[in-house]
């Protein structure tokens, strides 16, 4: 049930709102203030568009736009400007909101950031994005995991974005951490269409958690972002689906506690619990073992594909980037805890 679009709100209740935000072209500084004060805007028209709304999600990009540019000039920090005046705008109009950022990184390139705020202004979740979009997109590969944070009437949320969706391990791990919703945050063009729709589902209907999924959307001269949000139920069907028109707003209540009970209740396709319970009909508690051999091998650090030989594209020189020379240095900060 979405309580149409979350206009009957129940008690249980968590009401999203999905914003297909216009895709913006920013260049400059004072770009980047103006497409600020948009975003604090579509807050507030957020707010007035529906009372019971919980949290509102702009899209991967939706700050920066899609030019991939890396100037140090309009890149945001924690402190900066940018996230004060959303952390404000949470605060005036009483709602949660989730925001996409290109953080400056003074070790490397920067990263793809993003961040749930409350509606007292305080940064609940920050992720940084563990899979950019190879060989297109120039970002240093996150570091911080997968963060779960408590979020608006005891819900448990997690944040991915783009490209991660399409490993399956991304959502798995956010459900494993105790995600209920699993937003999913993307700047993707019309040639993703198809796959974006059936990994949102899927994500959804393996891991027994709602997927809130959203795109930019419109045209910037170059680019052309497809929109296209949707909320996918736990069973994987779809529950609302946006259209290719910008700056609308999609909404749906999702029933975290109805999560909750599935989980605790499915016998047929409780697929996160069944993975390490397999064939518990046929021996006690499952067989509790890890019999896959690429788990293994990542773990081991010794992740080698039959035909990695063959692989052509390992580095992003086919779309203007120079190759780098430096390897990757970890996780430098400790992971947040997982939710219980």
């Amino acid at each position: 049930m979405s309580g149409l679009g979350g206009l009957n709100k129940s008690p249980n209740g968590v009401v999203m709102g999905l914003v297909q935000l216009q895709l913006p072209v920013v260049k400059t500084k004072a770009d980047l203030a103006a497409q600020t004060q948009r975003i604090v805007d579509m807050v507030a028209k957020a707010r007035r568009n529906q009372s019971t709304m919980d949290l509102v999600v702009f899209p991967e990009y939706s700050l920066h736009g899609l030019s991939m540019d890396t100037n140090p000039e309009i890149m945001c920090t924690l402190d900066g400007p940018e996230v004060e005046a959303f952390k404000q705008a949470c605060v005036a109009n009483k709602i949660w909101g989730c925001f996409s950022i290109m953080e400056a990184n003074p070790q490397g390139n920067p990263y793809n950031s993003g961040l749930i705020i409350d509606d007292q202004g305080e940064i609940k979740l920050y992720y940084r994005k563990l899979h950019p979009w190879v060989p297109v997109e120039p970002w240093e590969p996150g570091n911080l995991g997968i963060p779960v944070c408590e979020g608006p009437n005891g819900s448990k949320l997690a944040l991915i974005i783009c490209h991660d969706g399409m490993f399956p391990e991304m959502a798995r791990e956010a459900t494993y951490k105790g995600a209920e919703i699993v937003i999913r945050t993307a700047g993707y063009t019309a040639p993703i269409r198809h796959a974006w729709k059936i990994t949102n589902q899927a994500n959804a209907f393996c891991n027994l958690v709602y997927t809130a999924n959203v795109c930019m959307c419109g045209s910037d001269g170059t680019f052309d972002s497809m929109g296209e949000g949707m909320f996918c139920n736990f069973d994987g069907t779809v529950m609302v689906e946006g259209s290719g028109r910008p700056d609308e707003i999609i909404t749906c209540e999702l029933r975290p506690d109805l999560v909750r009970e599935a989980r605790a209740t499915w016998g047929v396709e409780n697929n996160i619990y069944q993975l390490y319970h397999r064939g518990y009909v046929a021996v006690k508690g499952g067989a509790q073992d890890c019999p896959y051999t690429y788990m293994q091998d990542m773990a081991a650090g010794r992740y080698v594909l039959p035909w990695e030989a063959s692989v052509q594209v390992t580095d992003g020189t086919s779309c203007g980037f120079e190759a780098p020379t430096r390897s990757y240095a970890g996780s430098q900060v400790p992971p947040l805890k997982k939710v219980a």
